[in-house]
């Protein structure tokens, strides 16, 4: 199995903590030379830092707030004209605050809109002609399970993660002609600052322990544990690898089996 990244360059944005850092670091170990994206300039040094170099792999990073799509193509302009071939694209943000969909206001929407979809696009548009003069491109969103089965309390971001689900397959079968495939990994509950946030809210709002958050969530994983980032990410690295060449258009949910639907 061909899982040699090297030579390969990456873009993994939201790469400094949970799943994207677990992403960037496999990356990496693969061999690929990776930019990290996320808004905190010190963070994205730490995490730059810390990434595997020993088959001359030369990192970088872009330091961006998605809340700006126009700010992000700017860079981006600058930065491809300077290094392409880009050869992997993780599209990777933080989802949307949670809450019922029939008090969401229309502004969480649009900012959602723009955080994920638009300045997915914007990536994509800045890649996809360096992947097909490389012929070789791998897009990989990492968005939810509620793509397949949408989750309580989370209206805002089970509308955009469907989106960004149809706007991924659309892709995958315009670009795949091209040797660019176009995925989706779905993480279930993992163990990230994002969980814990989750599990805090809900803690509060319905007057529970955080224990009994915990016990409650983990009662509908058939495994019994919540995932750890690395496992997401070798998921996710799979399919940025030679041997994911002929798997284009999923819908990969790495959730211990928690999502119903097949």
């Amino acid at each position: 199995m061909n899982l040699d990244l090297k030579n390969k360059k990456a873009i993994v944005c939201g790469s400094t903590q949970g799943i994207g850092k677990a992403i960037a670091i496999e990356l990496a170990n693969m061999g690929a030379s990776v930019t990290l994206v996320a808004r905190n300039e010190e963070s994205l040094k730490k995490v730059k830092a810390e990434l595997n170099t020993s088959v001359g792999q030369v990192h970088s990073y872009l330091c961006v707030d998605f809340t700006e799509p126009a700010k992000l193509k700017s860079l981006l302009d600058a930065f491809m004209s300077r290094n392409t071939p880009i050869h992997i694209l993780i599209n990777n943000t933080g989802g949307p605050p949670g809450g019922p969909i029939n008090s969401a206001k229309v502004e969480e929407f649009i900012s959602a809109f723009n955080n994920h979809l638009v300045c997915n696009h914007i990536l994509v548009q800045a890649c996809m002609e360096g992947m097909k003069n490389a012929g070789y491109g791998r897009i990989i969103n990492v968005i939810s399970t509620s793509v397949k089965q949408p989750l309580p309390n989370l209206g805002v971001s089970n509308t955009i993660r469907a989106a960004v689900g149809n706007w991924s397959k659309t892709l995958a079968n315009e670009l795949g002609k091209f040797n660019i495939t176009v995925n989706n990994v779905l993480p279930g509950a993992t163990s990230t600052q994002r969980l814990e946030n989750i599990i805090n809210t809900k803690a509060t709002k319905n007057g529970l322990g955080t224990d009994a958050v915990k016990a409650e969530m983990l009662h509908e994983i058939p495994m019994g544990r919540f995932a750890d980032a690395s496992e997401i990410a070798a998921a996710v690295a799979f399919l940025a690898s030679p041997s994911a060449s002929y798997i284009n258009g999923i819908n990969l949910p790495v959730d211990g089996g928690r999502t119903s639907s097949l």
